[in-house]
C-alpha cells in the first residue's frame, strides 16, 4: 500500500450528517429576527397609539357602554293669582312604557295597543323596534286609557308614573299661562316666557349597566333630588278674571262676533288685574285647538282702533295748548270736505264745545283740532302714550302696531289717523296708555308677574314707570269730559253705572282687509275703553268685539259689557258707590239727536 509522504495520515475533519452549511443558517436566524422585531414595534406601536393617543376616545366609549346618564328634572313650580288660587301645577300622571327586548310578538302588541291609546299601530311597532330595553309608547295617559292598558296585561308593556302641568281652572285665563310642553319646558304664555325660573335645575344621575344593558345601580352616591322650581305669583285676580270671562262667553253668545277680548288694569301699577280672549283655550286639551284659537290676541292683534284715540288726540292737543275743554268747534254740519275726500259725522253737528265733541264722537270735530297740532305733533303725542312701541309685557309675541312715520303720510293721514285710522294698536297698548289718563299722566308697563319665590328667595316686583306723558291738571279736565260720553247725550249711556262716574270712549271701525288694501265690507270692531271711578280710578278696562253680527256701534255692543264687568268687581274690590260724586263736564252747544241704537232693547 502506498503511503503519504512523511508517513503522516490525512487531517480531514469529519462530517456530520445532516448539518447545513454555516453561511445560510445564519442568513434565515437574521430574517426571524428582522420579523419578529417589526412584529413588536408594531405591537408596541398599536400599544401606544391605543393607550396614548386614542386613550380618551376608548374611554369614553368604555363608559357609555358600561353607564348610562339619566337627566332627571326639578318639578315645575306652582303658578297662583294675587291671593294665592292655584292656576298651574304639577300632578303625576301614568304613562306606558314597554321593554321591546323581552316582547315575543311585536306586531301583535302594537296590534292590541292601538285599539286602546290614540296612537297608530304604525308608530307603535317603530317604538318597539330595534332591540331596545326602554321605549315609550304613550306619555301622560289619563287615567281611564291607563286602566284599559293595564287589563290587556301585555308581556313587556309597563307603566311609570309622571309629572305633568295641570291647569285647574281649565279655560280660564288659558291665554295667559300658555301651556308646559310633554316633557315639562314651557311652550307659550306664562309658561314659557318664565320657563327658566318654574322648571328648576336639571340633575345628571350616572347609573352603571349590567351585561344586558339595563340600568342598576348609581354610580354618584352624593346624588341630590333636583330642587322644584320657582313658584310664581300673578296680578290676576281670580275672582275678577272669573267676571270677565263669564260676560264674554255670554256677549260671544248674543253678539256672534268673530272673536272678542277685555282687559282689566290697575292704572296706578300697571297690573293686569284679568285679561281674556275668545275663542277660548284650554292648556289642558292643548291637541284639541289650533295654532290660531291659542293665540293671545290682546297683545299679538293690532286693529285700526277707531274714536278711542280720540282720547290721546285730546290729551296731545290739550297738554300743547291747542284747543281749550270749553272752546266752541264749527262741526260743518256733518261734511267737511277735504282734500282726498270729504270728513263726515254720523250725525250733523253744528256748533260744538271741545268737550261735546269727544262726548258726541265728531271726527269733523277731532279733525279741526288735529290739524291745528300739525302731522309732527300729532304724531309725537300718539308715540309718548306708547302707540308704535311695544309694552314691555312680561308675554312674548306681542306686537307693536302701527304708527306711520310722517313722511309716509299723504294728504289724508292726518284726519285719518287722528280718528284712529292707518294705524293700528293692540288692546294691551290701548288699556296701558288710558291708564296715563287715570292716573294723572304716568304711563306705567304692564305686568302679570308679581312675586317670584324660589325657597326662602323672594322677589316681588315693583310697578315701574315708564314716562310722563301729560300734566295732572289736563289729565283731571280730559276724565272730567270723558264722562260726558257716557250720559245721555253722549255715544255710551250704557257704560253708565248707577252711583259711579264713568269716563270713557267709544270705538265704532271698520275692519281693515288682510291684504291692506282698504276694508272688508260690513265688518266692524266695537269698542269701548273706561274708567271708574272718574275722579280716581281704580279700574282701566277695555272692551273689544270683533266683527259682531247684527249691531256693531260701540255704545252699543261693547259698553254694555263694560258696565256688566266693572259693576260687579268696583263691589268685590270694596269701592263702594258715591251718588254725591259730582263731575263738572262743560257742555254746549245744540243737545244730540237720540241716535237709532240707543233706542234698542237692554
Amino acid at each position: 500500500m502506498a503511503k503519504t509522504s512523511g508517513g503522516a495520515r490525512s487531517r480531514r475533519s469529519p462530517r456530520v450528517r445532516g448539518a447545513a452549511p454555516a453561511g445560510p443558517l445564519r442568513g434565515r436566524t437574521a430574517v426571524v429576527g428582522l420579523f419578529v422585531t417589526a412584529a413588536f414595534l408594531a405591537v408596541a406601536a398599536q400599544l401606544v397609539h391605543l393607550q396614548v393617543v386614542r386613550a380618551e376616545g376608548l374611554q369614553a366609549r368604555a363608559d357609555r357602554q358600561h353607564h348610562k346618564t339619566i337627566i332627571l328634572s326639578g318639578e315645575r313650580g306652582t303658578i297662583t293669582d294675587r291671593n294665592g288660587v292655584i292656576l298651574a301645577k304639577n300632578m303625576d300622571t301614568p304613562s306606558i312604557t314597554a321593554n321591546p327586548a323581552s316582547i315575543t310578538d311585536l306586531s301583535a302588541t302594537a296590534r292590541s295597543l292601538a285599539q286602546v291609546l290614540p296612537v297608530s299601530r304604525h308608530a307603535i311597532e317603530k317604538s318597539l323596534g330595534g332591540g331596545r330595553h326602554f321605549a315609550w309608547i304613550y306619555r301622560h295617559a289619563d287615567p281611564t286609557l291607563a286602566k284599559r292598558v293595564a287589563a290587556l296585561d301585555l308581556p313587556g308593556i309597563h307603566q311609570v308614573p309622571e309629572s305633568r302641568r295641570f291647569y285647574p281652572q281649565g279655560k280660564m285665563m288659558g291665554h295667559i299661562l300658555g301651556f308646559a310642553g310633554t316633557d315639562n319646558v314651557g311652550l307659550s304664555g306664562i309658561e314659557r316666557a318664565y320657563d327658566a325660573e318654574l322648571r328648576g335645575k336639571q340633575q345628571h344621575l350616572v347609573m352603571q349597566r349590567d351585561a344586558l344593558g339595563r340600568p342598576v345601580l348609581a354610580v354618584d352616591n352624593d346624588y341630590v333630588r333636583p330642587g322644584q322650581g320657582a313658584n310664581l305669583t300673578l296680578t290676576i285676580d281670580q275672582v275678577i278674571q272669573h267676571h270677565v270671562e263669564r260676560e264674554l262667553d255670554a256677549a260671544m253668545l248674543e253678539t256672534g262676533a268673530e272673536s272678542a277680548s277685555v282687559v282689566v288694569m290697575d292704572p296706578k301699577t300697571g297690573e293686569i288685574l284679568a285679561m281674556a280672549v275668545r275663542p277660548e283655550f284650554d292648556p289642558n286639551r292643548v291637541s284639541h285647538y289650533q295654532a290660531d284659537e291659542m293665540r293671545n290676541r290682546v297683545l299679538t292683534d293690532p286693529y285700526e282702533p277707531g274714536s278711542t284715540m280720540k282720547m290721546f288726540l285730546a290729551a296731545t292737543a290739550l297738554e300743547a295748548g291747542a284747543v281749550r275743554m270749553s272752546e266752541m268747534i264749527d262741526c260743518e254740519n256733518g261734511n267737511m270736505p277735504l282734500r282726498g275726500g270729504a270728513m263726515r259725522d254720523s250725525h250733523p253737528y253744528a256748533m260744538l264745545s271741545f268737550a261735546d265733541v269727544l262726548a258726541k264722537s265728531s271726527n269733523i270735530g277731532s279733525t279741526k283740532v288735529a290739524m291745528r297740532l300739525g302731522p309732527e305733533n300729532l304724531r309725537a303725542g300718539y308715540a309718548r302714550f306708547g302707540f308704535g312701541q311695544r309694552t314691555g309685557i312680561e308675554l312674548g309675541g306681542e306686537s307693536p302696531g302701527v304708527l306711520p312715520a310722517t313722511e309716509r303720510w299723504s294728504v289724508r293721514s292726518l284726519p285719518s289717523i287722528a280718528i284712529g285710522q292707518e294705524m293700528s294698536a293692540t288692546p294691551l297698548q290701548l288699556v296701558t296708555a288710558a291708564s296715563a289718563i287715570a292716573n294723572g299722566g304716568h304711563l306705567m308697563r304692564p305686568y302679570l308677574v308679581k312675586e317670584i319665590r324660589h325657597g326662602d328667595q323672594v322677589t316681588v316686583v315693583q310697578p315701574r314707570e315708564v314716562r310722563q306723558v301729560m300734566s295732572p291738571a289736563v289729565a283731571t279736565a280730559l276724565r272730567r269730559a270723558l264722562v260726558g260720553v257716557t250720559q245721555s247725550t253722549g255715544t255710551a249711556p250704557r257704560a253708565a253705572i248707577p252711583g259711579y262716574e264713568v269716563a270713557g270712549k267709544t270705538g265704532t271701525a271698520q275692519k281693515a282687509r288682510s291684504d291692506g288694501r282698504g276694508y272688508k265690507p260690513g265688518a266692524f270692531i266695537a269698542s269701548f275703553l273706561g274708567m271708574v271711578p272718574a275722579d280716581d280710578p281704580r279700574l282701566v278696562i277695555l272692551v273689544v268685539v270683533n266683527e259682531p253680527k247684527g249691531l256693531y256701534y260701540g255704545g252699543t255692543v261693547a259698553a254694555p259689557i263694560f258696565r256688566a264687568v266693572a259693576a260687579p268687581v268696583l263691589s268685590y274690590l270694596g269701592i263702594h258707590p258715591d251718588t254725591d260724586r259730582t263731575v263738572t263736564v262743560v257742555a254746549t252747544g245744540d243737545a244730540a239727536p237720540e241716535m237709532p241704537w240707543e233706542r234698542t232693547k237692554g
